[in-house]
Protein backbone atom coordinates (compact mmCIF):
# COMPACT_ATOMS: atom_id res chain seq x y z
CA UNK A 1 0.00 0.00 0.00
CA UNK A 2 1.36 3.40 -0.99
CA UNK A 3 1.57 5.65 2.06
CA UNK A 4 0.35 9.18 1.39
CA UNK A 5 3.23 11.62 1.23
CA UNK A 6 5.94 9.08 0.36
CA UNK A 7 7.51 9.63 -3.05
CA UNK A 8 9.30 7.65 -5.69
CA UNK A 9 12.13 9.38 -7.54
CA UNK A 10 9.94 9.48 -10.64
CA UNK A 11 7.12 11.19 -8.72
CA UNK A 12 9.59 13.65 -7.23
CA UNK A 13 10.94 14.47 -10.69
CA UNK A 14 7.43 15.33 -11.90
CA UNK A 15 6.87 17.61 -8.91
CA UNK A 16 10.23 19.30 -9.44
CA UNK A 17 9.40 19.87 -13.11
CA UNK A 18 6.03 21.35 -12.09
CA UNK A 19 7.88 23.54 -9.52
CA UNK A 20 5.77 22.22 -6.63
CA UNK A 21 8.98 20.93 -5.00
CA UNK A 22 12.05 23.17 -4.99
CA UNK A 23 14.06 22.02 -1.96
CA UNK A 24 15.18 18.61 -0.67
CA UNK A 25 16.32 18.16 2.94
CA UNK A 26 19.01 15.46 3.08
CA UNK A 27 19.48 14.48 6.72
CA UNK A 28 20.35 11.96 9.42
CA UNK A 29 20.21 12.07 13.22
CA UNK A 30 23.04 12.81 15.60
CA UNK A 31 23.41 11.21 19.04
CA UNK A 32 20.65 13.35 20.48
CA UNK A 33 18.19 12.36 17.76
CA UNK A 34 18.35 15.80 16.15
CA UNK A 35 18.01 15.96 12.40
CA UNK A 36 21.20 17.33 10.80
CA UNK A 37 22.21 17.61 7.15
CA UNK A 38 21.79 19.88 4.13
CA UNK A 39 19.17 21.48 1.94
CA UNK A 40 19.57 20.74 -1.77
CA UNK A 41 18.22 22.50 -4.78
CA UNK A 42 15.71 19.94 -6.02
CA UNK A 43 17.06 19.81 -9.58
CA UNK A 44 20.63 19.28 -8.37
CA UNK A 45 19.44 16.59 -5.98
CA UNK A 46 17.93 14.68 -8.90
CA UNK A 47 21.02 15.21 -11.05
CA UNK A 48 23.55 14.23 -8.42
CA UNK A 49 22.64 13.44 -4.81
CA UNK A 50 19.87 10.95 -5.54
CA UNK A 51 22.53 8.64 -6.96
CA UNK A 52 25.79 9.74 -5.38
CA UNK A 53 24.61 11.07 -2.03
CA UNK A 54 26.55 13.83 -0.36
CA UNK A 55 29.19 14.38 2.26
CA UNK A 56 29.17 15.76 5.76
CA UNK A 57 31.80 16.47 8.39
CA UNK A 58 32.33 13.50 10.68
CA UNK A 59 32.51 15.79 13.71
CA UNK A 60 28.70 15.67 13.78
CA UNK A 61 28.96 12.36 15.64
CA UNK A 62 31.39 13.80 18.21
CA UNK A 63 29.76 17.07 19.28
CA UNK A 64 27.89 18.21 22.34
CA UNK A 65 24.46 19.86 22.38
CA UNK A 66 26.02 23.23 21.48
CA UNK A 67 27.79 21.71 18.45
CA UNK A 68 31.21 22.01 20.06
CA UNK A 69 33.59 19.22 19.00
CA UNK A 70 34.48 17.16 22.07
CA UNK A 71 37.93 15.67 22.58
CA UNK A 72 38.43 12.05 23.51
CA UNK A 73 36.63 10.28 20.65
CA UNK A 74 38.55 7.75 18.56
CA UNK A 75 36.14 8.08 15.65
CA UNK A 76 36.87 11.72 14.80
CA UNK A 77 39.14 14.30 16.40
CA UNK A 78 41.49 17.19 15.68
CA UNK A 79 44.42 14.84 15.09
CA UNK A 80 42.50 12.99 12.38
CA UNK A 81 41.47 16.32 10.90
CA UNK A 82 37.70 15.91 11.07
CA UNK A 83 37.17 14.52 7.61
CA UNK A 84 33.95 13.57 5.82
CA UNK A 85 31.62 10.63 5.84
CA UNK A 86 29.20 9.71 3.10
CA UNK A 87 25.47 10.39 3.39
CA UNK A 88 23.55 7.91 1.24
CA UNK A 89 19.86 8.72 0.80
CA UNK A 90 17.54 5.84 1.69
CA UNK A 91 15.03 6.43 -1.07
CA UNK A 92 12.40 4.41 0.82
CA UNK A 93 12.22 7.43 3.16
CA UNK A 94 11.77 10.06 0.43
CA UNK A 95 8.71 12.08 1.34
CA UNK A 96 7.00 15.44 1.13
CA UNK A 97 7.75 17.69 4.11
CA UNK A 98 4.21 19.03 4.07
CA UNK A 99 4.71 21.54 6.88
CA UNK A 100 7.35 23.34 4.80
CA UNK A 101 6.93 25.22 1.53
CA UNK A 102 7.74 23.24 -1.61
CA UNK A 103 10.03 20.87 0.28
CA UNK A 104 10.74 17.15 0.33
CA UNK A 105 12.90 15.20 2.79
CA UNK A 106 15.02 12.06 2.69
CA UNK A 107 16.76 10.26 5.55
CA UNK A 108 20.28 9.01 4.94
CA UNK A 109 22.44 6.12 5.98
CA UNK A 110 25.85 7.26 7.21
CA UNK A 111 28.59 5.32 5.43
CA UNK A 112 32.36 5.14 5.34
CA UNK A 113 33.83 6.78 2.25
CA UNK A 114 36.45 4.07 1.76
CA UNK A 115 34.69 0.84 2.72
CA UNK A 116 31.17 1.99 1.80
CA UNK A 117 29.93 0.14 4.88
CA UNK A 118 27.73 1.62 7.57
CA UNK A 119 29.44 3.84 10.12
CA UNK A 120 28.89 1.59 13.13
CA UNK A 121 28.39 4.41 15.66
CA UNK A 122 25.66 6.17 13.65
CA UNK A 123 22.28 5.70 15.39
CA UNK A 124 20.50 4.36 12.29
CA UNK A 125 23.35 1.90 11.67
CA UNK A 126 23.04 0.54 15.21
CA UNK A 127 19.36 -0.21 14.66
CA UNK A 128 20.00 -1.71 11.23
CA UNK A 129 22.57 -4.10 12.72
CA UNK A 130 19.99 -5.43 15.21
CA UNK A 131 17.38 -5.64 12.48
CA UNK A 132 19.75 -7.81 10.42
CA UNK A 133 20.11 -10.17 13.38
CA UNK A 134 16.32 -10.52 13.57
CA UNK A 135 15.98 -11.00 9.83
CA UNK A 136 18.59 -13.79 9.79
CA UNK A 137 16.26 -15.73 12.07
CA UNK A 138 13.32 -15.00 9.78
CA UNK A 139 11.66 -12.38 11.98
CA UNK A 140 9.98 -9.15 11.03
CA UNK A 141 9.82 -6.64 13.84
CA UNK A 142 6.92 -4.22 14.14
CA UNK A 143 7.06 -1.30 16.53
CA UNK A 144 5.39 1.90 17.63
CA UNK A 145 6.52 4.76 19.84
CA UNK A 146 4.05 6.88 21.80
CA UNK A 147 5.51 10.36 22.14
CA UNK A 148 4.36 12.94 24.69
CA UNK A 149 5.25 16.62 24.67
CA UNK A 150 4.43 19.95 26.30
CA UNK A 151 3.12 22.88 24.26
CA UNK A 152 3.59 26.53 25.33
CA UNK A 153 2.18 29.86 24.20
CA UNK A 154 5.68 31.36 24.27
CA UNK A 155 7.71 31.07 21.10
CA UNK A 156 11.18 29.56 21.21
CA UNK A 157 12.96 32.93 21.12
CA UNK A 158 10.87 34.24 24.03
CA UNK A 159 11.44 31.04 25.98
CA UNK A 160 15.18 31.38 25.45
CA UNK A 161 15.25 35.04 26.47
CA UNK A 162 13.24 34.18 29.61
CA UNK A 163 15.81 31.47 30.42
CA UNK A 164 12.88 29.02 30.12
CA UNK A 165 11.30 30.46 33.29
CA UNK A 166 7.60 31.21 33.78
CA UNK A 167 6.52 29.73 30.47
CA UNK A 168 2.80 29.73 29.77
CA UNK A 169 1.38 26.26 29.01
CA UNK A 170 -1.46 26.15 26.49
CA UNK A 171 -3.64 24.53 29.16
CA UNK A 172 -4.44 25.70 32.68
CA UNK A 173 -5.78 22.51 34.24
CA UNK A 174 -4.95 18.83 33.87
CA UNK A 175 -6.43 17.86 30.53
CA UNK A 176 -5.96 14.09 30.30
CA UNK A 177 -8.49 13.01 27.64
CA UNK A 178 -10.41 16.30 28.03
CA UNK A 179 -11.99 17.26 24.71
CA UNK A 180 -12.57 20.90 25.71
CA UNK A 181 -8.93 21.56 26.55
CA UNK A 182 -7.89 19.69 23.43
CA UNK A 183 -10.18 21.86 21.32
CA UNK A 184 -8.32 24.96 22.50
CA UNK A 185 -5.13 23.69 20.87
CA UNK A 186 -6.62 22.17 17.73
CA UNK A 187 -5.13 24.95 15.61
CA UNK A 188 -1.76 23.33 16.35
CA UNK A 189 -2.64 19.67 16.85
CA UNK A 190 -4.95 19.36 13.83
CA UNK A 191 -2.27 20.97 11.68
CA UNK A 192 0.29 18.49 13.06
CA UNK A 193 -1.96 15.52 12.29
CA UNK A 194 -2.60 16.81 8.78
CA UNK A 195 1.02 17.62 7.97
CA UNK A 196 2.27 14.28 9.29
CA UNK A 197 -0.36 12.37 7.31
CA UNK A 198 0.64 14.26 4.17
CA UNK A 199 4.33 13.57 4.88
CA UNK A 200 4.25 9.78 4.94
CA UNK A 201 3.61 9.48 8.68
CA UNK A 202 0.11 7.99 9.08
CA UNK A 203 -1.61 9.26 12.24
CA UNK A 204 -3.92 7.38 14.56
CA UNK A 205 -5.07 9.98 17.09
CA UNK A 206 -4.14 12.73 19.53
CA UNK A 207 -5.22 13.52 23.07
CA UNK A 208 -4.60 15.75 26.02
CA UNK A 209 -2.17 14.25 28.51
CA UNK A 210 -1.87 14.47 32.27
CA UNK A 211 0.24 17.63 32.56
CA UNK A 212 -0.68 21.27 31.99
CA UNK A 213 -0.36 21.76 28.24
CA UNK A 214 0.86 18.18 27.76
CA UNK A 215 -0.26 16.21 24.73
CA UNK A 216 0.25 12.91 22.96
CA UNK A 217 -0.02 12.30 19.24
CA UNK A 218 0.18 8.69 18.07
CA UNK A 219 1.22 7.52 14.63
CA UNK A 220 0.54 4.09 13.20
CA UNK A 221 2.89 1.24 13.94
CA UNK A 222 5.28 0.05 11.23
CA UNK A 223 8.33 -2.12 10.70
CA UNK A 224 10.88 -1.01 13.25
CA UNK A 225 13.26 0.98 11.00
CA UNK A 226 10.36 2.71 9.29
CA UNK A 227 8.91 3.52 12.73
CA UNK A 228 12.16 5.10 13.88
CA UNK A 229 12.15 7.23 10.72
CA UNK A 230 8.52 8.24 11.37
CA UNK A 231 9.41 9.19 14.94
CA UNK A 232 12.24 11.41 13.68
CA UNK A 233 10.02 13.16 11.13
CA UNK A 234 7.29 13.58 13.79
CA UNK A 235 9.58 15.47 16.16
CA UNK A 236 11.02 17.66 13.41
CA UNK A 237 7.54 18.49 12.11
CA UNK A 238 6.13 19.44 15.51
CA UNK A 239 9.10 21.62 16.45
CA UNK A 240 9.09 23.48 13.15
CA UNK A 241 5.30 23.80 13.11
CA UNK A 242 5.34 25.26 16.64
CA UNK A 243 8.09 27.66 15.60
CA UNK A 244 6.04 28.80 12.60
CA UNK A 245 2.95 29.38 14.79
CA UNK A 246 4.78 31.38 17.45
CA UNK A 247 4.57 28.53 19.98
CA UNK A 248 7.11 26.16 21.46
CA UNK A 249 7.07 22.45 22.15
CA UNK A 250 9.43 20.44 24.33
CA UNK A 251 10.24 16.76 24.36
CA UNK A 252 12.26 17.00 27.57
CA UNK A 253 11.68 13.98 29.78
CA UNK A 254 10.92 16.22 32.79
CA UNK A 255 10.54 19.90 31.98
CA UNK A 256 9.41 20.89 35.51
CA UNK A 257 9.66 19.17 38.88
CA UNK A 258 5.96 19.78 39.56
CA UNK A 259 4.74 18.37 36.24
CA UNK A 260 4.40 14.87 34.84
CA UNK A 261 7.27 13.64 32.71
CA UNK A 262 6.98 13.04 28.98
CA UNK A 263 7.47 9.48 27.85
CA UNK A 264 8.13 7.49 24.71
CA UNK A 265 6.41 4.16 25.34
CA UNK A 266 7.76 1.55 22.92
CA UNK A 267 5.55 -1.27 21.60
CA UNK A 268 7.17 -4.27 19.88
CA UNK A 269 6.06 -7.58 18.40
CA UNK A 270 7.95 -10.10 16.26
CA UNK A 271 6.30 -11.65 13.22
CA UNK A 272 7.18 -14.74 11.17
CA UNK A 273 5.53 -16.07 8.03
CA UNK A 274 2.94 -13.32 8.21
CA UNK A 275 1.84 -14.14 11.76
CA UNK A 276 2.51 -12.59 15.16
CA UNK A 277 5.15 -14.90 16.65
CA UNK A 278 4.23 -13.76 20.17
CA UNK A 279 0.78 -15.33 19.88
CA UNK A 280 0.39 -18.79 21.37
CA UNK A 281 -1.49 -21.00 23.80
CA UNK A 282 0.85 -21.03 26.79
CA UNK A 283 -0.52 -19.25 29.85
CA UNK A 284 1.56 -16.55 31.51
CA UNK A 285 -0.92 -15.30 34.06
CA UNK A 286 -3.80 -13.90 31.99
CA UNK A 287 -1.60 -13.74 28.88
CA UNK A 288 -1.83 -16.42 26.20
CA UNK A 289 1.48 -16.41 24.32
CA UNK A 290 4.32 -18.42 22.82
CA UNK A 291 7.72 -19.42 24.15
CA UNK A 292 9.13 -16.78 21.81
CA UNK A 293 7.01 -14.18 23.61
CA UNK A 294 8.23 -15.20 27.06
CA UNK A 295 11.89 -15.33 26.01
CA UNK A 296 11.75 -11.94 24.25
CA UNK A 297 10.10 -10.43 27.34
CA UNK A 298 12.59 -12.16 29.63
CA UNK A 299 15.57 -10.85 27.69
CA UNK A 300 14.14 -7.36 27.50
CA UNK A 301 13.68 -7.16 31.27
CA UNK A 302 16.97 -8.88 32.12
CA UNK A 303 19.07 -6.55 29.94
CA UNK A 304 17.11 -3.31 30.30
CA UNK A 305 19.35 -1.76 32.95
CA UNK A 306 22.46 -2.38 30.81
CA UNK A 307 21.04 -0.33 27.90
CA UNK A 308 19.45 2.36 30.05
CA UNK A 309 21.34 5.32 28.49
CA UNK A 310 19.73 4.47 25.15
CA UNK A 311 16.35 4.97 26.86
CA UNK A 312 17.30 7.83 29.16
CA UNK A 313 20.21 9.72 27.54
CA UNK A 314 20.42 12.92 29.61
CA UNK A 315 20.75 13.98 33.23
CA UNK A 316 17.18 15.27 33.04
CA UNK A 317 15.87 11.87 31.88
CA UNK A 318 16.21 10.32 35.35
CA UNK A 319 14.12 12.99 37.05
CA UNK A 320 11.09 11.48 35.32
CA UNK A 321 11.30 8.23 37.32
CA UNK A 322 9.10 9.14 40.28
CA UNK A 323 6.69 6.79 42.03
CA UNK A 324 3.00 7.36 41.31
CA UNK A 325 3.84 9.66 38.40
CA UNK A 326 2.91 7.32 35.49
CA UNK A 327 6.66 6.80 34.83
CA UNK A 328 8.02 3.35 35.75
CA UNK A 329 10.49 2.97 38.59
CA UNK A 330 10.80 -0.84 38.75
CA UNK A 331 11.83 -3.59 36.33
CA UNK A 332 8.70 -5.73 36.43
CA UNK A 333 6.04 -6.84 33.97
CA UNK A 334 2.31 -7.00 34.22
CA UNK A 335 -0.76 -7.25 32.01
CA UNK A 336 -2.37 -3.91 31.13
CA UNK A 337 -0.90 -2.28 34.23
CA UNK A 338 0.53 1.21 33.84
CA UNK A 339 2.57 1.01 37.04
CA UNK A 340 4.90 -1.61 35.52
CA UNK A 341 8.02 -0.91 33.48
CA UNK A 342 6.84 -3.56 31.01
CA UNK A 343 3.13 -3.65 30.21
CA UNK A 344 1.84 -6.50 28.06
CA UNK A 345 -1.22 -5.59 26.00
CA UNK A 346 -3.42 -7.10 23.33
CA UNK A 347 -4.03 -10.75 22.53
CA UNK A 348 -3.62 -13.08 19.58
CA UNK A 349 -2.37 -11.20 16.55
CA UNK A 350 -2.35 -7.90 18.51
CA UNK A 351 -0.24 -9.27 21.41
CA UNK A 352 2.73 -6.99 22.05
CA UNK A 353 5.05 -5.77 24.76
CA UNK A 354 5.06 -2.13 25.80
CA UNK A 355 8.21 -0.83 27.48
CA UNK A 356 7.34 2.31 29.45
CA UNK A 357 10.92 3.16 30.43
CA UNK A 358 12.07 5.46 27.57
CA UNK A 359 11.45 9.18 27.85
CA UNK A 360 10.44 11.53 25.05
CA UNK A 361 14.07 12.67 24.87
CA UNK A 362 15.36 9.32 23.57
CA UNK A 363 16.89 8.85 20.15
CA UNK A 364 14.42 6.41 18.50
CA UNK A 365 17.09 4.50 16.59
CA UNK A 366 19.06 3.82 19.78
CA UNK A 367 15.98 3.04 21.88
CA UNK A 368 14.59 0.61 19.29
CA UNK A 369 18.02 -0.97 18.79
CA UNK A 370 18.37 -1.50 22.53
CA UNK A 371 14.90 -3.04 22.78
CA UNK A 372 15.42 -5.42 19.87
CA UNK A 373 18.89 -6.46 21.08
CA UNK A 374 17.56 -7.25 24.55
CA UNK A 375 14.65 -9.30 23.26
CA UNK A 376 16.70 -11.22 20.71
CA UNK A 377 19.21 -12.08 23.43
CA UNK A 378 16.33 -13.47 25.46
CA UNK A 379 15.29 -15.70 22.56
CA UNK A 380 18.86 -16.86 21.91
CA UNK A 381 19.50 -17.74 25.55
CA UNK A 382 15.93 -18.73 26.49
CA UNK A 383 15.72 -16.18 29.29
CA UNK A 384 12.46 -16.50 31.16
CA UNK A 385 10.82 -13.40 32.60
CA UNK A 386 10.16 -13.01 36.31
CA UNK A 387 6.73 -13.97 37.57
CA UNK A 388 3.97 -11.64 36.41
CA UNK A 389 3.33 -8.87 38.93
CA UNK A 390 -0.20 -8.02 40.01
CA UNK A 391 -1.08 -4.81 41.82
CA UNK A 392 0.76 -1.53 42.37
CA UNK A 393 4.35 -1.92 41.22
CA UNK A 394 5.25 1.41 42.84
CA UNK A 395 4.41 -0.05 46.25
CA UNK A 396 6.61 -3.13 45.81
CA UNK A 397 9.86 -2.98 47.76
CA UNK A 398 11.47 -6.20 46.52
CA UNK A 399 11.70 -5.43 42.79
CA UNK A 400 14.84 -4.18 41.00
CA UNK A 401 14.75 -0.47 40.22
CA UNK A 402 15.68 1.37 37.07
CA UNK A 403 19.07 3.14 37.39
CA UNK A 404 18.74 6.38 39.33
CA UNK A 405 21.10 8.64 37.38
CA UNK A 406 22.89 9.02 34.07
CA UNK A 407 26.21 8.42 35.85
CA UNK A 408 25.00 5.11 37.29
CA UNK A 409 23.44 4.04 34.00
CA UNK A 410 26.53 4.95 31.97
CA UNK A 411 28.82 2.96 34.25
CA UNK A 412 26.59 -0.09 33.88
CA UNK A 413 26.42 0.37 30.10
CA UNK A 414 30.20 0.74 29.85
CA UNK A 415 31.00 -2.35 31.91
CA UNK A 416 28.32 -4.63 30.48
CA UNK A 417 29.40 -7.75 28.64
CA UNK A 418 25.97 -7.74 27.00
CA UNK A 419 26.29 -4.27 25.42
CA UNK A 420 29.80 -5.03 24.13
CA UNK A 421 28.61 -8.29 22.64
CA UNK A 422 25.54 -6.96 20.83
CA UNK A 423 26.69 -3.46 19.85
CA UNK A 424 30.45 -3.95 19.67
CA UNK A 425 33.17 -2.58 21.95
CA UNK A 426 33.85 0.39 19.66
CA UNK A 427 30.21 1.50 19.82
CA UNK A 428 30.05 1.06 23.60
CA UNK A 429 33.25 3.05 24.10
CA UNK A 430 32.01 5.83 21.80
CA UNK A 431 28.64 6.22 23.50
CA UNK A 432 30.12 5.85 26.98
CA UNK A 433 32.26 8.89 26.19
CA UNK A 434 29.19 10.73 24.91
CA UNK A 435 27.12 10.04 28.03
CA UNK A 436 30.04 10.84 30.33
CA UNK A 437 30.47 14.15 28.50
CA UNK A 438 26.79 14.91 29.09
CA UNK A 439 27.14 14.10 32.80
CA UNK A 440 30.33 16.18 33.13
CA UNK A 441 28.67 19.18 31.50
CA UNK A 442 25.95 19.02 34.15
CA UNK A 443 28.42 18.52 36.99
CA UNK A 444 30.15 21.81 36.10
CA UNK A 445 26.94 23.85 35.77
CA UNK A 446 25.64 26.14 38.52
CA UNK A 447 21.86 25.82 38.54
CA UNK A 448 18.97 28.06 39.51
CA UNK A 449 18.15 25.54 42.24
CA UNK A 450 21.57 26.07 43.81
CA UNK A 451 21.31 29.85 43.72
CA UNK A 452 17.83 29.78 45.20
CA UNK A 453 18.87 27.40 47.96
CA UNK A 454 22.31 28.72 48.91
CA UNK A 455 22.69 32.37 47.81
CA UNK A 456 21.54 33.93 51.10
CA UNK A 457 21.23 31.16 53.63
CA UNK A 458 24.43 29.16 53.37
Amino acid sequence: MQIKGLLTVKELAKMVKAETIETIIVAFTDHYGRMVGKRFDAEFFLESAVKDGTHSCDYLLTTDMEMEPIEGYDFANWELGYGDFHLVPDLQTLRIADWLDKTALVICDVKDEKTHGWIDIAPRSILQKQLQVAQKSGYQCFAASELEYYLFENNYRQAHEQHYHDLKPVGWYLEDYHILQGTRTEHFTAAARRHLKNSGVPVENSKGEWGLGQHELNVRYAEILDMADRHTVYKQCLKELADKMGLSVTFMAKYHEDRAGSSCHIHISLWKDGKNAFAGKKAFGPVQGSDLFQYFLGGWIANAADVMPFYAPTVNSYKRYVDASWAPTKLAWSYDNRTAGFRVVGSGKSLRIECRIPGADCNPYLAFAASLACGLDGIKNKIKPPKIFKGDVYAASDLPSVPHSLAEATEKFANSDFTKRVFGEHVVKHYTHHFQMEQNAYNKAVTDWERKRYFEQI
